[in-house]
C-alpha cells in the first residue's frame, strides 16, 4: 500500500492519540504496532489505527497531518468516530 496516507493512532478508545503521515501506511502501523520507532507511539502504548486517510501526492498529506496536529482533541474524536464508531482496529482490515 505505497500511497500517502495521514493517520491517526489511540491507545485505546478515548486514549492517547498519534497523527502521522507516511508513504507506506501498512509498513508504518506495522512498525508502530512492534514498537520499532522509538518515541511517543512506544512510550505511550498507542498502536490501534482508529482512522486514516490516503492522499495523491506526500505534500498534500503532509499539509493534512499538520492541519490535524492544530486541531483540538474534541475535533480529533469526531474524526475518528464519524467514519469508525466502535473506534476498531482498521489495520487488521489492510492486512487481513
Amino acid at each position: 500500500m505505497k500511497q500517502p496516507s495521514v493517520y491517526l493512532l489511540a491507545s485505546k478508545r478515548n486514549g492517547t492519540l498519534y497523527v502521522g503521515v507516511t508513504s507506506d501506511l501498512i509498513k508504518r502501523i506495522w512498525e508502530h504496532r512492534n514498537n520499532v520507532v522509538e518515541g511517543f507511539t512506544r512510550r505511550y502504548g498507542v498502536h490501534m489505527l482508529v482512522w486514516y486517510e490516503l492522499h495523491d501526492t506526500m505534500e498534500s498529506a503532509i499539509t493534512r497531518e499538520k492541519r490535524i496536529k492544530e486541531w483540538k482533541r474534541e475535533w480529533k474524536l469526531e474524526l475518528i468516530e464519524s467514519n469508525n464508531a466502535t473506534w476498531r482496529d482498521l489495520y487488521l482490515d489492510l492486512v487481513g
